[in-house]
């Protein structure tokens, strides 16, 4: 793992231009000097070498770089690696060990999910956090909550098919 000093260093900054930050990233505690405008999703792809996290629009429209921080679904191009001090983030990489799929990976392979992939992380961490709030979505209710990810191959058929099959696996029996 890169040192975020050495990278921010060579970015410019000077010691007294660091902020120390002190996270858990997928169950692993990290602590590191960043610059304060340090997009949460930089820190984790540059600094950490997190790279699952993908950033497509750095303005918070395509969903790509969605993480979960503290639970909740967060688009990491839009908060900054110092908001998360103190916070428990997961990335995409926090979905599995080894070189066995997740649940949520095989239900999205199963479905034909995915084509060119850049989208998944995205929809993988959104449904995710999804899944920890552990409640029934209707259909239409898991594409409204799905709606801020963008997919320019699918159609997101195959993905609301994908994320219901998991969530009905996995959501409480009403």
């Amino acid at each position: 793992m890169p040192d975020a000093r050495l990278s921010a260093f060579a970015m410019g900054a000077t010691v007294s231009d660091l902020v120390r930050v002190s996270l858990t990233v997928n169950g692993r505690a990290v602590v590191a000097a960043v610059e304060p405008r340090t997009h949460l999703a930089d820190f984790l792809r540059h600094d950490l070498g997190l790279t699952g996290t993908h950033v497509g629009c750095e303005q918070g429209a395509c969903g790509n770089c969605t993480v979960i921080v503290d639970g909740v679904a967060v688009k990491s191009c839009l908060a900054l690696a110092v908001q998360a001090d103190g916070c428990e983030i997961e990335t995409v990489e926090s979905l599995t060990t080894g070189e066995q799929l997740s649940p949520l990976q095989q239900a999205f392979k199963d479905a034909h999910a995915l084509q060119c992939g850049y989208c998944t992380p995205g929809f993988l961490m959104t449904i995710t956090a999804l899944e920890q709030r552990n409640e029934r979505l209707s259909r239409e209710e898991l594409r409204g909550e799905l709606a801020g990810v963008i997919c320019r191959c699918t159609g997101y058929e195959a993905i609301i098919d994908a994320a219901e099959e998991h969530l009905a696996g996995t959501a409480p029996r009403g």
